[in-house]
């Protein structure tokens, strides 16, 4: 058994953090290509759950209590002694890019990052089959979440980008989403007159400026203010949450960081801090970022959307949370 190697907390996010002119926006809706494989039929029991924790990883009469927080998969809190985990399961048809993301979170590992990396099985795989799904033991990453509310944490919080980027631009996995997966002739975006011609002219505008021309890499995709854990004991920041293996531009990431943290108006310390890293040069960022932010409220749009025409009600409690979700986005796109 491989103990964990800190304490903290691993979340699919689904609270509401707020965008420009104070309009809520919701994390963990990154990615409708991927959310709309999921079959969201995850049926492991507690009691599964303590078994595959004993036979996979030699973790017996774990104390487990669900967490359940995000919207494409199950998650519970691991306690046995003094070492804590959270373990996370999705759908089989979400497997490869579960384990994608893995593989993403232990790279950053070995590059000193806290990303919530898996704990191998015996035999070196990240994840182990359960009645289908696909179940990984993460390591707890310690800290509390940044406040998009603190100057001090917007500008960590780009500093923290800008560093997973640069680590991650070593790392050569097998196969990777590629950018982007919006789809303007989905179903789906018929579901208010608004919403298909306003996602479209956002994937058009992202398009006609030349993607290829962007500076490329693996991209996190929902870097909410809450996915980073500060840990004031050492001074470090991790970064959890690694659901996926995109590849696109970079822009993407600082994009949807700036509206996790109240819009352009509100990131200078955020933009500037990530800047000062030369990860991205000031004329990319000066010539794409608005651009970007449009085509990240239109992923918005695409993924609410989706949500309420198929009746989605993962991360949530209510179907009114949906369709404030794609209200939020048709504020910003249709302003």
């Amino acid at each position: 058994m491989e103990s964990s190697e800190s304490s903290g907390r691993a979340a699919d996010h689904s609270l509401p953090v707020h965008g420009p002119a104070g309009i809520p926006v919701q994390t963990g809706i990154a990615h409708t290509i991927s959310l709309c494989l999921l079959d969201l039929g995850i049926v492991i029991t507690e009691l599964e759950l303590r078994s595959c924790l004993e036979r996979h990883w030699g973790i017996a009469d774990a104390h487990v209590s669900v967490h359940n927080g995000g919207m494409g998969s199950d998650t519970w809190f691991v306690e046995h002694e003094a070492c804590q985990w959270v373990a996370k399961a999705v759908p089989a048809s979400a497997g490869s890019q579960f384990k994608g993301g893995l593989g993403v979170a232990q790279w950053l590992k070995q590059a000193g990052i806290s990303a919530g990396a898996p704990v191998p099985l015996p035999d070196g795989r990240l994840a182990a089959s359960v009645g289908g799904d696909w179940l990984a033991l993460l390591t707890w990453v310690p800290g509390r979440p940044l406040s998009s509310d603190s100057p001090a944490d917007r500008e960590l919080l780009g500093v923290t980008l800008a560093r997973v980027h640069r680590a991650l631009a070593g790392y050569r996995p097998e196969r990777a989403q590629r950018f982007h997966w919006v789809d303007p002739q989905a179903d789906h975006l018929s579901l208010r007159p608004w919403v298909r011609p306003a996602v479209a002219a956002a994937v058009d505008a992202l398009d006609a400026a030349g993607l290829h021309q962007m500076t490329h890499g693996l991209l996190h995709t929902d870097p909410a203010p809450e996915a980073f854990r500060f840990d004031e004991a050492t001074g470090r920041c991790g970064v959890i949450d690694w659901s996926y293996c995109i590849h696109g531009p970079l822009l993407y990431d600082l994009a949807s960081a700036v509206m996790y943290v109240g819009g352009p108006g509100q990131a200078g310390e955020l933009t500037e801090a990530y800047l000062r890293t030369g990860v991205l040069g000031r004329a990319e960022v000066g010539a794409g970022l608005a651009l970007m932010l449009r085509f990240r409220w239109a992923v918005q749009a695409d993924y609410f959307a989706w949500r309420i025409s198929a009746s989605v009600m993962t991360g949530i409690d209510e179907l009114e949370e949906n369709e404030k979700g794609l209200e939020d986005a048709r504020r910003f796109l249709l302003p």
